[in-house]
């Protein structure tokens, strides 16, 4: 990656090009990110930089941020924060520890990848989760919203692996690729994505430039 930053997903809403065209776009809150951590090649074995966003206010991080956390932020010389992200960029000499990544460092046309923690939807059967069929839906047939058919039952006499069923759906980590940016508004530290990104309103994402693009 050549460059990232951690944001906070806002909301759905849309604009109009100035061809006139209606655009559907997400909302991010994104930076500024402090650096609070550098590592190199000779100490650590790769190169990396860890930035935190949404910084506690000084009365909450003495409540919620343990001993070892708020050292490594006071080392850093940075408040401490709810996130704490790694990005492993192509070069981080240009990155000292203290430094801001802001929203400015994408434009309006280029492309991203987004990746989020997507909605729990909890126990779901087959139909919600792997968007299965349902059964015949007449009175007489008594069976709706099953499996189906789960395995033959004299050979193999069993159920083979990776049947798909119910099962825990959503909370899963997830990367939508290749979506542009419509606008940056360096004033409020927004950015406007084309379309729907993963996870919740208020659910923390990572913003890096696209590797297909």
């Amino acid at each position: 990656m050549k460059k990232g930053i951690v944001g906070k997903k806002i909301g759905m809403t849309q604009i109009f090009a100035e061809d006139g065209r209606l655009i559907p776009v997400t909302v991010i809150e994104a930076g500024p990110c402090p650096v609070v951590q550098k590592k190199t090649v000779e100490k650590d074995g790769y190169e990396a930089i860890q930035v935190g966003f949404d910084a506690y206010a000084p009365n909450r991080a003495k409540k919620l941020v343990n001993k070892p956390l708020t050292g490594h932020y006071k080392k850093a010389n940075v408040e401490p924060c709810r996130n704490l992200r790694e990005l492993r960029l192509e070069d981080c000499s240009g990155y000292n520890v203290g430094d801001e990544i802001k929203v400015d460092v994408f434009e309006a046309g280029e492309r991203v990848d987004i990746t989020g923690i997507t909605k729990g939807h909890g126990y779901s059967g087959v139909i919600q989760r792997w968007n299965h069929h349902t059964g015949p839906m007449a009175h007489g047939s008594k069976y709706h919203r099953g499996v189906g058919s789960m395995s033959a039952n004299s050979d193999p006499s069993r159920v083979f692996k990776n049947k798909k069923m119910p099962g825990q759906y959503g909370v899963e980590r997830v990367t939508t690729l290749n979506i542009s940016v419509v606008r940056v508004d360096t004033e409020r530290n927004l950015l406007l994505v084309r379309g729907a990104v993963p996870g919740p309103n208020g659910g923390t994402l990572v913003i890096r430039d696209s590797v297909k693009a």
